[in-house]
Formats: structure tokens, C-alpha cells, sequence
């Protein structure tokens, strides 16, 4: 049974759980008409599917701050997910980061934290979530369309000038029931 927690000072090091590789299974492209966001997906053909990983953050408990939450998943007692909460300036909390390692994905990990974080929202005064996906992630962005977000904007500049230049990022949104 997977348990969701607030990792607190005695479990300081979890903050610090390592990413693993993902597959680059194809992309996720948006579309904007009056006002409604929709989208349709590319996946790629299986001799162009790749893998990805995230570079480890170096994350730290004691100098987050009060505006920053790290949600714990444990599994008996090991930690096998985090999400990262942080207040923004807007009325939505920023999903920063979300990760579930390897052996535990496609078990409802994923989906327990954003319940957790969605309750977090609402108890600071939150009108939801709000995260940011990789365009070629098509994973996750299926996994937060799976979660209940909508897509609520696209940015194609972002990674100009970088090794990621190929790359967009879709804004994803969850309003609080």
C-alpha cells in the first residue's frame, strides 16, 4: 500500500529521490480555437522511440522555504514518488516537479500525489494546480490529461538557443472541485 506524507525533517534525504529514464514515446501537439484548447498526439514509430532523463535536482529541505512542499510516496516505508509544491503568484499551486521511480509507475503513485497535492491547494487558499509538460513527453502529458488537467497554454520559445531547441512546453491546469 502506497502512503502520500509531507516529507518532513526526519525524512529530509527522500527530497533528494534520483530520476530515472522515461521513453520518448511520441508528442503532444495543441491547438488553440477561441478560447478552447484541444490536442491531438504523434506517436512515434517504434524504431524512433528514445529514452529520456531529467537531470537529478539538488533539492533542499531546509532552505525551501515556507512556500515550497515536498510530497512524499512511500511503499513500506521507502520512498517511491515526490512531487514538489510551490506557491506562485497566481491563485494556482505549481506542481514543480513529479517523479515515480521506475518499478512503481502505471500503479496509481502518480495520480495519489496529485490527490495529496490538490488537497494542499485547496488548504492554502489555492484555486487549483497548475504544471508544466514536455511537448515530447507524451507520457505525462497523457498522464495529467488522464489526472483531470486541461491544457491551458503552449509555449514554443522556451527552449530556443538550448540542446532542447525541438522542444515546447504545454501548460496543464486542475481546478479544485
Amino acid at each position: 500500500m502506497i502512503e502520500i506524507r509531507i516529507i518532513d525533517e526526519a525524512r529530509k534525504a527522500d527530497v533528494r529521490l534520483p530520476n530515472e529514464p522515461f521513453p520518448l514515446i511520441g508528442r503532444m501537439i495543441p491547438a488553440c480555437a477561441d478560447g478552447i484548447w484541444s490536442c491531438r498526439v504523434e506517436r512515434f514509430p517504434p524504431e524512433a522511440v528514445t529514452e529520456m532523463c531529467f537531470p537529478d535536482e539538488d533539492y533542499d529541505l531546509a532552505s525551501a522555504g515556507g512556500d515550497t512542499v515536498f510530497l512524499g510516496a512511500y511503499a513500506d516505508e521507502k520512498c517511491v514518488g515526490l512531487a514538489v509544491l510551490r506557491r506562485d503568484m497566481f491563485r494556482y499551486l505549481y506542481l514543480d516537479d513529479l517523479k515515480v521511480s521506475a518499478p512503481y509507475r502505471g500503479q496509481g503513485v502518480g495520480k495519489a500525489l496529485i490527490g495529496k497535492a490538490r488537497e494542499i491547494a485547496a488548504e492554502r487558499g489555492c484555486i487549483g494546480l497548475y504544471t508544466i509538460g514536455q511537448d515530447d513527453n507524451l507520457a505525462a502529458c497523457l498522464f495529467y490529461l488522464g489526472c483531470g488537467f486541461e491544457i491551458g497554454g503552449f509555449d514554443n520559445r522556451i527552449y530556443r538557443g538550448t540542446s532542447q531547441e525541438h522542444k515546447a512546453n504545454i501548460l496543464f491546469y486542475l481546478d479544485n472541485p
